[in-house]
Protein backbone atom coordinates (compact mmCIF):
# COMPACT_ATOMS: atom_id res chain seq x y z
CA UNK A 1 0.00 0.00 0.00
CA UNK A 2 1.53 3.27 -1.06
CA UNK A 3 0.48 6.85 -0.54
CA UNK A 4 1.39 10.16 0.97
CA UNK A 5 2.05 10.41 4.67
CA UNK A 6 -1.25 10.87 6.45
CA UNK A 7 -3.35 9.23 3.73
CA UNK A 8 -5.73 6.55 4.96
CA UNK A 9 -4.60 2.97 4.51
CA UNK A 10 -6.74 0.51 2.58
CA UNK A 11 -10.01 -0.09 4.36
CA UNK A 12 -10.20 3.47 5.65
CA UNK A 13 -9.58 3.60 9.37
CA UNK A 14 -10.59 7.22 9.10
CA UNK A 15 -10.17 10.03 11.57
CA UNK A 16 -12.26 11.57 14.28
CA UNK A 17 -12.35 13.38 17.57
CA UNK A 18 -11.11 12.22 20.94
CA UNK A 19 -14.21 10.53 22.35
CA UNK A 20 -13.49 8.61 25.53
CA UNK A 21 -16.38 6.23 24.92
CA UNK A 22 -17.13 3.41 27.33
CA UNK A 23 -16.42 -0.01 25.89
CA UNK A 24 -14.17 1.25 23.09
CA UNK A 25 -10.72 -0.40 23.32
CA UNK A 26 -7.61 1.76 23.57
CA UNK A 27 -4.55 1.32 21.35
CA UNK A 28 -1.37 3.14 22.40
CA UNK A 29 1.54 3.84 20.03
CA UNK A 30 4.71 3.69 22.14
CA UNK A 31 8.47 3.38 21.86
CA UNK A 32 11.67 5.32 22.27
CA UNK A 33 12.00 8.74 20.59
CA UNK A 34 12.23 9.14 16.82
CA UNK A 35 11.19 5.68 15.63
CA UNK A 36 8.17 6.86 13.62
CA UNK A 37 5.38 6.65 16.21
CA UNK A 38 3.60 9.81 15.04
CA UNK A 39 3.95 8.81 11.39
CA UNK A 40 2.22 5.52 12.18
CA UNK A 41 -0.45 7.34 14.21
CA UNK A 42 -1.14 9.66 11.25
CA UNK A 43 -1.25 6.72 8.85
CA UNK A 44 -3.87 4.92 10.96
CA UNK A 45 -6.17 7.91 11.56
CA UNK A 46 -5.86 8.93 7.91
CA UNK A 47 -4.60 12.50 8.29
CA UNK A 48 -1.70 14.49 9.66
CA UNK A 49 -3.08 14.83 13.16
CA UNK A 50 0.32 14.63 14.88
CA UNK A 51 3.34 16.77 14.04
CA UNK A 52 6.09 14.71 12.41
CA UNK A 53 9.68 15.84 12.13
CA UNK A 54 12.92 13.92 11.77
CA UNK A 55 14.35 14.62 15.22
CA UNK A 56 13.58 13.32 18.69
CA UNK A 57 11.31 15.05 21.18
CA UNK A 58 8.72 16.54 18.82
CA UNK A 59 5.73 14.68 20.34
CA UNK A 60 5.31 15.73 23.96
CA UNK A 61 1.65 15.49 24.98
CA UNK A 62 -0.58 12.47 24.50
CA UNK A 63 -2.75 12.91 21.40
CA UNK A 64 -5.98 10.90 21.18
CA UNK A 65 -8.36 10.26 18.28
CA UNK A 66 -10.85 7.55 17.38
CA UNK A 67 -10.41 5.31 14.37
CA UNK A 68 -12.10 2.24 12.91
CA UNK A 69 -10.79 -0.81 11.10
CA UNK A 70 -12.88 -3.65 9.72
CA UNK A 71 -15.94 -2.25 11.50
CA UNK A 72 -14.21 -2.10 14.91
CA UNK A 73 -13.89 1.27 16.65
CA UNK A 74 -10.92 1.99 18.89
CA UNK A 75 -9.27 4.93 20.56
CA UNK A 76 -5.74 5.57 19.28
CA UNK A 77 -3.20 7.41 21.45
CA UNK A 78 0.11 8.82 20.22
CA UNK A 79 2.76 9.28 22.91
CA UNK A 80 6.14 10.92 23.30
CA UNK A 81 9.29 8.84 23.43
CA UNK A 82 9.91 6.73 26.53
CA UNK A 83 13.37 7.38 27.99
CA UNK A 84 15.09 6.10 31.13
CA UNK A 85 17.11 9.26 31.65
CA UNK A 86 17.17 12.84 30.40
CA UNK A 87 16.26 16.33 31.51
CA UNK A 88 13.12 17.13 33.49
CA UNK A 89 11.03 17.71 30.35
CA UNK A 90 12.10 14.37 28.83
CA UNK A 91 11.06 12.58 32.02
CA UNK A 92 7.70 14.40 32.12
CA UNK A 93 7.03 13.29 28.52
CA UNK A 94 8.00 9.72 29.47
CA UNK A 95 5.58 9.83 32.41
CA UNK A 96 2.78 10.82 30.02
CA UNK A 97 3.61 7.83 27.82
CA UNK A 98 3.72 5.45 30.81
CA UNK A 99 0.30 6.70 31.95
CA UNK A 100 -1.13 5.97 28.50
CA UNK A 101 0.46 2.49 28.41
CA UNK A 102 -1.09 1.63 31.77
CA UNK A 103 -4.56 2.32 30.31
CA UNK A 104 -4.03 0.47 27.03
CA UNK A 105 -5.81 -2.61 25.76
CA UNK A 106 -3.15 -3.02 23.05
CA UNK A 107 0.26 -1.35 22.79
CA UNK A 108 1.93 -0.89 19.41
CA UNK A 109 5.62 -1.03 20.36
CA UNK A 110 7.38 0.71 17.47
CA UNK A 111 11.03 -0.10 16.74
CA UNK A 112 13.21 1.29 13.93
CA UNK A 113 14.65 -1.65 11.96
CA UNK A 114 17.24 0.60 10.28
CA UNK A 115 19.01 1.06 13.63
CA UNK A 116 18.16 -2.28 15.20
CA UNK A 117 17.42 -2.92 18.87
CA UNK A 118 18.98 -0.32 21.16
CA UNK A 119 19.35 -0.20 24.94
CA UNK A 120 16.41 2.26 24.98
CA UNK A 121 14.27 -0.29 23.11
CA UNK A 122 15.23 -2.91 25.71
CA UNK A 123 14.16 -0.53 28.48
CA UNK A 124 10.75 0.03 26.84
CA UNK A 125 10.32 -3.72 26.39
CA UNK A 126 11.06 -4.24 30.10
CA UNK A 127 8.44 -1.61 30.99
CA UNK A 128 5.84 -3.35 28.80
CA UNK A 129 6.56 -6.72 30.40
CA UNK A 130 6.14 -5.22 33.88
CA UNK A 131 2.73 -3.66 33.15
CA UNK A 132 1.51 -6.85 31.51
CA UNK A 133 0.11 -5.07 28.45
CA UNK A 134 -0.98 -6.85 25.27
CA UNK A 135 1.89 -5.86 22.95
CA UNK A 136 2.28 -5.94 19.19
CA UNK A 137 5.86 -5.23 18.16
CA UNK A 138 5.98 -3.04 15.04
CA UNK A 139 9.11 -3.16 12.91
CA UNK A 140 8.94 0.25 11.27
CA UNK A 141 10.77 1.57 8.19
CA UNK A 142 10.55 -1.76 6.36
CA UNK A 143 10.24 0.03 3.03
CA UNK A 144 10.92 -3.01 0.84
CA UNK A 145 10.93 -6.84 0.93
CA UNK A 146 14.70 -6.74 1.33
CA UNK A 147 14.24 -5.10 4.73
CA UNK A 148 11.78 -7.72 6.06
CA UNK A 149 14.52 -10.05 7.32
CA UNK A 150 15.73 -7.27 9.64
CA UNK A 151 12.43 -7.57 11.53
CA UNK A 152 13.44 -11.01 12.86
CA UNK A 153 16.06 -9.38 15.11
CA UNK A 154 13.22 -7.80 17.11
CA UNK A 155 12.15 -11.23 18.41
CA UNK A 156 15.03 -10.82 20.86
CA UNK A 157 12.92 -8.28 22.76
CA UNK A 158 10.92 -11.20 24.14
CA UNK A 159 7.53 -9.84 23.06
CA UNK A 160 6.81 -12.06 20.08
CA UNK A 161 7.42 -11.72 16.37
CA UNK A 162 7.37 -8.22 14.91
CA UNK A 163 5.00 -7.03 12.20
CA UNK A 164 6.99 -5.36 9.39
CA UNK A 165 5.52 -2.05 8.22
CA UNK A 166 6.46 1.22 6.59
CA UNK A 167 4.40 3.89 8.33
CA UNK A 168 5.64 6.48 5.85
CA UNK A 169 4.44 4.56 2.78
CA UNK A 170 1.60 2.53 4.34
CA UNK A 171 3.25 -0.81 3.57
CA UNK A 172 1.95 -3.58 5.88
CA UNK A 173 -0.24 -1.26 7.99
CA UNK A 174 -3.43 -3.08 6.96
CA UNK A 175 -1.98 -6.40 8.15
CA UNK A 176 -0.97 -4.70 11.42
CA UNK A 177 -4.51 -3.41 12.00
CA UNK A 178 -5.98 -6.85 11.24
CA UNK A 179 -3.82 -8.22 14.03
CA UNK A 180 -4.75 -5.38 16.40
CA UNK A 181 -8.51 -5.84 16.09
CA UNK A 182 -8.03 -9.59 16.53
CA UNK A 183 -6.40 -8.87 19.90
CA UNK A 184 -9.39 -6.91 21.21
CA UNK A 185 -11.28 -8.82 23.87
CA UNK A 186 -14.75 -10.12 23.11
CA UNK A 187 -16.14 -7.49 25.51
CA UNK A 188 -14.66 -4.57 23.53
CA UNK A 189 -17.14 -2.28 21.80
CA UNK A 190 -17.76 -2.46 18.07
CA UNK A 191 -18.86 0.03 15.51
CA UNK A 192 -20.47 -0.38 12.15
CA UNK A 193 -18.27 0.59 9.22
CA UNK A 194 -18.18 4.34 8.93
CA UNK A 195 -19.25 4.96 12.52
CA UNK A 196 -17.13 6.15 15.39
CA UNK A 197 -14.13 7.61 13.58
CA UNK A 198 -16.11 9.75 11.24
CA UNK A 199 -18.49 11.17 13.82
CA UNK A 200 -19.02 14.88 13.76
CA UNK A 201 -17.29 16.66 16.64
CA UNK A 202 -20.49 18.42 17.63
CA UNK A 203 -22.92 15.61 16.94
CA UNK A 204 -25.45 14.22 19.41
CA UNK A 205 -23.47 10.98 19.44
CA UNK A 206 -20.65 12.64 21.34
CA UNK A 207 -22.97 14.79 23.45
CA UNK A 208 -20.58 17.75 23.26
CA UNK A 209 -22.32 21.04 23.99
CA UNK A 210 -19.27 23.23 23.35
CA UNK A 211 -15.68 23.18 22.11
CA UNK A 212 -13.37 25.49 24.03
CA UNK A 213 -9.90 26.34 22.72
CA UNK A 214 -7.28 27.62 25.17
CA UNK A 215 -4.92 30.04 23.39
CA UNK A 216 -2.21 32.46 24.34
CA UNK A 217 1.48 33.27 24.14
CA UNK A 218 4.01 30.64 25.25
CA UNK A 219 4.44 30.08 28.97
CA UNK A 220 1.37 32.00 30.19
CA UNK A 221 -0.13 28.92 31.90
CA UNK A 222 -2.38 27.44 29.20
CA UNK A 223 -1.51 23.81 29.91
CA UNK A 224 -1.79 24.37 33.66
CA UNK A 225 -5.28 25.78 33.13
CA UNK A 226 -6.12 22.91 30.75
CA UNK A 227 -5.07 20.35 33.38
CA UNK A 228 -7.05 22.20 36.04
CA UNK A 229 -10.18 22.17 33.88
CA UNK A 230 -10.00 18.53 32.82
CA UNK A 231 -9.04 17.42 36.32
CA UNK A 232 -5.91 15.48 35.42
CA UNK A 233 -2.30 15.94 34.42
CA UNK A 234 -3.35 15.58 30.80
CA UNK A 235 -0.83 17.92 29.13
CA UNK A 236 2.87 18.25 29.92
CA UNK A 237 3.48 21.38 32.00
CA UNK A 238 7.02 22.78 32.11
CA UNK A 239 8.55 26.18 32.57
CA UNK A 240 10.20 26.23 29.12
CA UNK A 241 8.21 28.10 26.42
CA UNK A 242 7.00 25.84 23.60
CA UNK A 243 6.28 22.64 25.56
CA UNK A 244 2.92 21.98 23.88
CA UNK A 245 3.31 21.29 20.14
CA UNK A 246 0.00 19.66 19.12
CA UNK A 247 -3.51 20.85 19.84
CA UNK A 248 -4.65 18.36 22.50
CA UNK A 249 -8.36 17.56 22.95
CA UNK A 250 -10.15 16.15 25.99
CA UNK A 251 -13.92 15.85 26.52
CA UNK A 252 -15.08 16.47 30.09
CA UNK A 253 -18.49 16.04 31.71
CA UNK A 254 -19.19 19.28 33.59
CA UNK A 255 -22.11 20.93 35.37
CA UNK A 256 -22.68 22.84 32.11
CA UNK A 257 -22.78 19.66 30.00
CA UNK A 258 -20.12 17.80 28.04
CA UNK A 259 -17.35 20.20 27.00
CA UNK A 260 -14.36 19.63 24.72
CA UNK A 261 -11.28 21.49 25.94
CA UNK A 262 -8.48 22.01 23.42
CA UNK A 263 -5.00 22.91 24.65
CA UNK A 264 -2.86 24.59 21.98
CA UNK A 265 0.75 25.51 21.46
CA UNK A 266 1.80 29.01 22.45
CA UNK A 267 1.46 31.41 19.53
CA UNK A 268 4.46 33.62 18.84
CA UNK A 269 5.24 36.32 16.31
CA UNK A 270 5.91 34.92 12.83
CA UNK A 271 9.42 36.44 12.92
CA UNK A 272 10.22 34.14 15.85
CA UNK A 273 8.84 30.96 14.26
CA UNK A 274 12.12 29.63 12.92
CA UNK A 275 11.56 25.88 12.63
CA UNK A 276 9.14 23.58 10.85
CA UNK A 277 7.68 22.15 14.05
CA UNK A 278 6.69 25.59 15.34
CA UNK A 279 5.10 26.46 12.01
CA UNK A 280 2.86 23.38 12.09
CA UNK A 281 2.06 24.06 15.76
CA UNK A 282 0.87 27.51 14.68
CA UNK A 283 -1.26 26.01 11.89
CA UNK A 284 -2.89 23.54 14.30
CA UNK A 285 -3.56 26.21 16.90
CA UNK A 286 -5.24 28.48 14.35
CA UNK A 287 -7.27 25.53 13.02
CA UNK A 288 -8.39 24.72 16.58
CA UNK A 289 -9.57 28.32 17.00
CA UNK A 290 -11.56 28.14 13.77
CA UNK A 291 -13.37 24.92 14.76
CA UNK A 292 -14.16 25.87 18.34
CA UNK A 293 -17.26 27.53 19.78
CA UNK A 294 -15.44 29.80 22.20
CA UNK A 295 -11.82 30.76 22.94
CA UNK A 296 -10.13 31.28 26.29
CA UNK A 297 -7.47 33.92 25.71
CA UNK A 298 -4.95 33.41 28.51
CA UNK A 299 -2.82 36.42 29.44
CA UNK A 300 -0.05 36.49 32.02
CA UNK A 301 -1.26 39.14 34.47
CA UNK A 302 2.29 39.77 35.65
CA UNK A 303 3.25 40.84 32.11
CA UNK A 304 0.05 42.75 31.32
CA UNK A 305 -1.33 42.89 27.78
CA UNK A 306 1.48 42.63 25.24
CA UNK A 307 1.43 43.45 21.54
CA UNK A 308 1.30 39.73 20.79
CA UNK A 309 -1.75 39.35 23.06
CA UNK A 310 -3.44 42.08 21.01
CA UNK A 311 -2.64 40.30 17.76
CA UNK A 312 -4.00 37.00 19.07
CA UNK A 313 -7.19 38.69 20.21
CA UNK A 314 -7.59 40.25 16.75
CA UNK A 315 -7.12 36.83 15.11
CA UNK A 316 -9.75 35.18 17.33
CA UNK A 317 -12.15 38.09 16.86
CA UNK A 318 -11.72 37.81 13.08
CA UNK A 319 -12.70 34.13 13.31
CA UNK A 320 -16.02 35.25 14.81
CA UNK A 321 -15.60 33.26 18.03
CA UNK A 322 -16.72 34.59 21.40
CA UNK A 323 -13.79 35.20 23.72
CA UNK A 324 -13.36 34.92 27.46
CA UNK A 325 -10.22 36.78 28.57
CA UNK A 326 -8.33 35.10 31.41
CA UNK A 327 -5.82 37.08 33.45
CA UNK A 328 -3.79 34.18 34.82
CA UNK A 329 -1.29 34.34 37.70
CA UNK A 330 -3.42 37.06 39.29
CA UNK A 331 -2.27 35.93 42.73
CA UNK A 332 1.32 36.81 41.80
CA UNK A 333 0.42 40.38 40.84
CA UNK A 334 1.24 43.06 43.39
CA UNK A 335 -1.89 44.69 44.80
CA UNK A 336 -0.81 48.18 43.73
CA UNK A 337 -0.47 47.02 40.09
CA UNK A 338 -3.85 45.33 39.74
CA UNK A 339 -5.92 48.40 38.89
CA UNK A 340 -3.38 49.43 36.25
CA UNK A 341 -3.50 45.98 34.61
CA UNK A 342 -7.31 46.03 34.46
CA UNK A 343 -7.18 49.48 32.86
CA UNK A 344 -4.57 48.21 30.40
CA UNK A 345 -6.90 45.38 29.35
CA UNK A 346 -9.76 47.84 28.77
CA UNK A 347 -7.45 50.05 26.70
CA UNK A 348 -5.53 47.53 24.59
CA UNK A 349 -8.40 45.07 24.13
CA UNK A 350 -11.11 47.70 23.78
CA UNK A 351 -12.33 46.09 20.54
CA UNK A 352 -13.36 43.09 22.70
CA UNK A 353 -15.67 45.20 24.83
CA UNK A 354 -18.19 42.34 24.93
CA UNK A 355 -15.69 39.82 26.35
CA UNK A 356 -15.73 39.04 30.09
CA UNK A 357 -12.38 39.35 31.89
CA UNK A 358 -11.72 36.77 34.62
CA UNK A 359 -8.91 37.08 37.16
CA UNK A 360 -7.66 33.72 38.42
CA UNK A 361 -4.78 31.40 39.21
CA UNK A 362 -4.65 28.18 37.19
CA UNK A 363 -1.92 26.85 39.48
CA UNK A 364 -3.85 27.20 42.75
CA UNK A 365 -7.35 26.96 41.27
CA UNK A 366 -8.44 30.29 42.74
CA UNK A 367 -11.21 31.83 40.63
CA UNK A 368 -11.34 28.92 38.14
CA UNK A 369 -14.90 28.08 39.24
CA UNK A 370 -16.11 31.21 37.40
CA UNK A 371 -14.91 29.94 34.03
CA UNK A 372 -17.66 27.43 33.16
CA UNK A 373 -20.58 29.83 33.84
CA UNK A 374 -18.81 32.50 31.74
CA UNK A 375 -18.33 30.01 28.91
CA UNK A 376 -21.98 28.93 29.09
CA UNK A 377 -23.15 32.54 28.89
CA UNK A 378 -20.87 33.28 25.94
CA UNK A 379 -22.02 30.20 24.02
CA UNK A 380 -25.71 30.90 24.67
CA UNK A 381 -25.28 34.44 23.34
CA UNK A 382 -23.32 33.10 20.36
CA UNK A 383 -26.33 30.97 19.35
CA UNK A 384 -28.97 33.62 20.13
CA UNK A 385 -31.66 34.32 17.50
CA UNK A 386 -33.85 37.44 17.73
CA UNK A 387 -37.42 37.17 16.38
CA UNK A 388 -37.90 39.40 13.34
CA UNK A 389 -40.87 41.25 14.85
CA UNK A 390 -39.00 42.07 18.05
CA UNK A 391 -35.93 43.10 16.06
CA UNK A 392 -37.83 45.60 13.93
CA UNK A 393 -39.70 46.98 16.92
CA UNK A 394 -36.30 47.60 18.50
CA UNK A 395 -35.02 49.29 15.34
CA UNK A 396 -37.94 51.74 15.39
CA UNK A 397 -37.22 52.61 19.03
CA UNK A 398 -33.49 52.98 18.34
CA UNK A 399 -34.11 55.38 15.44
CA UNK A 400 -36.71 57.29 17.41
CA UNK A 401 -34.16 57.92 20.17
CA UNK A 402 -31.37 58.80 17.74
CA UNK A 403 -32.03 58.95 13.98
CA UNK A 404 -29.22 58.36 11.47
CA UNK A 405 -28.04 61.46 9.61
CA UNK A 406 -29.43 61.58 6.06
CA UNK A 407 -30.62 57.98 6.09
CA UNK A 408 -33.27 55.66 7.49
CA UNK A 409 -33.28 51.98 8.41
CA UNK A 410 -36.30 50.49 6.70
CA UNK A 411 -36.24 47.07 8.38
CA UNK A 412 -33.85 44.46 9.74
CA UNK A 413 -33.52 40.67 9.74
CA UNK A 414 -31.17 38.32 11.53
CA UNK A 415 -29.70 36.23 8.77
CA UNK A 416 -27.45 33.97 10.82
CA UNK A 417 -26.22 32.90 14.24
CA UNK A 418 -22.74 31.85 15.40
CA UNK A 419 -22.26 34.79 15.80
CA UNK A 420 -25.56 36.74 15.63
CA UNK A 421 -25.57 38.51 12.25
CA UNK A 422 -28.13 41.23 11.49
CA UNK A 423 -28.73 42.75 8.07
CA UNK A 424 -30.02 46.35 8.03
CA UNK A 425 -31.89 47.52 4.94
CA UNK A 426 -31.30 51.27 4.74
CA UNK A 427 -32.22 54.11 2.38
CA UNK A 428 -28.62 55.43 2.36
CA UNK A 429 -25.19 54.62 3.73
CA UNK A 430 -24.92 54.47 7.54
CA UNK A 431 -21.95 56.01 9.32
CA UNK A 432 -19.62 53.69 11.36
CA UNK A 433 -20.42 55.62 14.53
CA UNK A 434 -24.14 55.04 14.06
CA UNK A 435 -23.59 51.33 13.45
CA UNK A 436 -21.71 51.13 16.76
CA UNK A 437 -24.69 52.81 18.41
CA UNK A 438 -27.09 50.30 16.84
CA UNK A 439 -24.94 47.35 17.95
CA UNK A 440 -24.68 48.66 21.51
CA UNK A 441 -28.44 49.23 21.65
CA UNK A 442 -29.25 45.75 20.34
CA UNK A 443 -26.87 44.17 22.84
CA UNK A 444 -28.60 45.96 25.71
CA UNK A 445 -32.14 45.22 24.52
CA UNK A 446 -31.63 41.52 23.81
CA UNK A 447 -28.97 40.76 26.42
CA UNK A 448 -26.57 39.46 23.79
CA UNK A 449 -23.72 39.67 26.28
CA UNK A 450 -20.30 38.14 25.62
CA UNK A 451 -20.42 37.31 21.93
CA UNK A 452 -19.21 39.05 18.80
CA UNK A 453 -21.95 40.48 16.61
CA UNK A 454 -22.02 41.37 12.92
CA UNK A 455 -24.05 44.16 11.30
CA UNK A 456 -24.42 44.21 7.53
CA UNK A 457 -25.99 47.05 5.58
CA UNK A 458 -27.87 46.74 2.31
CA UNK A 459 -29.11 49.85 0.50
CA UNK A 460 -32.61 50.00 -0.90
CA UNK A 461 -32.59 48.66 -4.44
CA UNK A 462 -29.20 47.00 -4.09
Amino acid sequence: MNGEPGAAVDGGPGSGESLPSAGVPTVVVAGRPNVGKSTLFNRIVGRRAAIVEERPGVTRDRLELEATWAGRAFRLIDTGGVVARGDRLDLLVSDQARTAIAQADVVLFVVDVTTGVTSEDDAVAELLRRVGAVVVVVANKVDSAAREQDAWELAGLGLGNAVPVSALHGRGVGDLLDLVVARFSAEAGTAAPGEGAGADAGSDASGVVASVTIVGRPNVGKSTLFNRLVGAERAVVHDVPGTTRDAVDTIVDTAEGRVRFIDTAGLRRKSRIDEGTEYYSLVRSLAAIDRSDVALLVIDATDGVTHQDQRLAERIDAAGDPIVVVLNKWDLLATERRQAVVADVADRLGFLGYAPVLRLSALTGRGVHRLLPALREAIDAYHRRIPTGALNEAMRAIQSAHAPAGSRILYAVQGAVDPPTVTLFASRRLQPGYLRYVERSLRERFDLGPTPMKLRVRLRGS
